[in-house]
């Protein structure tokens, strides 16, 4: 039984540092979204413009800003995937990864089916201070509620997007 305790004990000291840990490296990388981007138009790769706050309004947005040439976005792909095809409102943003055409290509080959826009020349991920891919912002009703960067799981972003409607609800 001391043993048990030991080991449960080493458990939680671990979960605690690695809690700290992930909290100070997102701060550290957290990008400076501006905190109100409902005026904000994102041209999409179909063709279509929309604002953040039409895309947000019923439901919390969660902004995938990831690049072709990025690894570990290659990780957390698929993990964005299949919450998008289990109904998860998501737009993909990609940084840097080449025209239209060869984005649409990359989001085909992984089977991206959600609304995608290309920041060819980075302008977005300027403005809004990404220094990281992936990263994700949660957006509710036009307000940023978080942002996260490098990788992180399944489990992670859906209570990112829960708790987006929890705060702002």
């Amino acid at each position: 039984m001391k043993r048990l305790k030991g080991m449960l004990r080493e458990f939680l000291l671990l979960s605690a540092i690695i809690t700290v840990t992930v909290m100070g490296l997102d701060w550290v990388r957290s990008p400076e979204v501006p905190a109100d981007v409902s005026t904000m138009q994102i041209h999409l790769l179909n063709g279509e413009s929309t604002s953040l706050a039409a895309m947000s309004e019923e439901r919390p947005l969660l902004v995938y800003i990831w690049a072709s040439w990025c690894s570990i976005c290659k990780l957390t792909t698929p993990t964005v995937v299949a919450l998008s095809e289990n109904g998860t409102n998501v737009l993909a943003v990609a940084l840097q990864s080449g025209n239209d055409d060869r984005v649409r290509l990359w989001m085909s080959k992984k089977s991206m089916s959600m609304p995608g826009a290309n920041d060819l020349k980075g302008t977005l991920a300027k403005n809004w201070q990404v220094n990281a891919t992936p990263t994700f912002v949660t957006i509710y009703k036009g307000k940023v509620i978080n942002t996260t960067s490098g990788w992180t799981s399944r489990w992670g972003l859906q209570w990112r997007l829960w708790r987006s409607g929890q705060i702002s609800a």
